[in-house]
């Protein structure tokens, strides 16, 4: 059995102080749902503060981003061992990574392997652009993606991953994919590239999540899909009864 997941990315929203305001708003009602491992992923200038009010908690902080070497001349980056000493997570791949800062899949492989070196736990975003989904590439896009993100991966550490299925066309515009395709491409498209890759019991012990406008009100959609083992949950991570109300459907499950 996969254990549910749900991870907040708060992307380039709070300050320090906004943060513990949101973290002391949100840590009742998460500490109070079991069975669903939950996750925070706040800005890099918060993580201290944030990893302060969460520990003792069974709560994770994770990372939205780290770049691939462990240090050098690389201003304004951040490094896996920068991360890993406050956080066991992190996001890689993002769609808004690929689309605004031209990350592309094999850096986002570079990223990846990084991160498993230091004993984080990757969140790799993968999904289709609108135009691909409307000319019909999204098993294409999707499987190319796990592809050459995940090349030259030891089946090993392939068990550790974590997947966010975030079909781009649906990240913060309010049109979410439906449960059903969600599910046929995390089962006919990610599942199906992880077997060819790490076999089938890798492939079933990953868990999978969904991204892309998920609310309180669809949640339990998407979280009665067999294929589907959590969220990535954006804007909705940053209203305290929205996001409890989405772990707590995940807990459901």
């Amino acid at each position: 059995m996969r254990q549910p997941f749900v991870a907040g990315n708060w992307k380039m929203y709070k300050t320090v102080a906004e943060a513990r305001q949101l973290v002391s708003e949100l840590l009742p009602g998460l500490q109070a749902l079991k069975g669903v491992e939950r996750v925070l992923c706040p800005p890099f200038t918060t993580l201290l503060a944030v990893s302060a009010l969460l520990e003792g908690t069974e709560i994770g902080l994770g990372a939205q981003n780290l770049h691939w070497e462990a240090a050098g001349a690389f201003t304004g980056e951040v490094s896996p061992p920068m991360v890993a000493e406050l956080c066991r997570y992190v996001i890689l791949g993002h769609s808004e990574r690929r689309t605004y800062f031209n990350e592309t899949d094999a850096t986002v492989n570079r990223k990846l392997k990084a991160a498993l070196a230091h004993g984080l736990i990757p969140i790799v975003c993968v999904g289709e652009t609108l135009s691909e989904y409307e000319a019909g590439q999204t098993s294409e896009v999707v499987r190319r993606q796990i592809k050459l993100g995940l090349a030259e991966l030891a089946t090993a550490s392939a068990g550790s991953l974590v997947i966010a299925y975030e079909p781009v066309w649906a990240i913060g515009t309010g049109k979410a994919s439906t449960g059903t395709g969600a599910n046929a491409v995390v089962a006919d498209v990610i599942r199906s590239a992880l077997k060819e890759m790490f076999g089938e019991i890798v492939a079933q012990s990953i868990r999978v999540l969904y991204g892309g406008s998920v609310k309180a009100d669809n949640a339990a959609e998407f979280f009665g899909q067999p294929e589907i083992d959590g969220a990535l949950v954006g804007g909705a991570s940053l209203k305290v009864a929205e996001f409890v109300a989405i772990v707590q459907a995940a807990a459901n499950k």
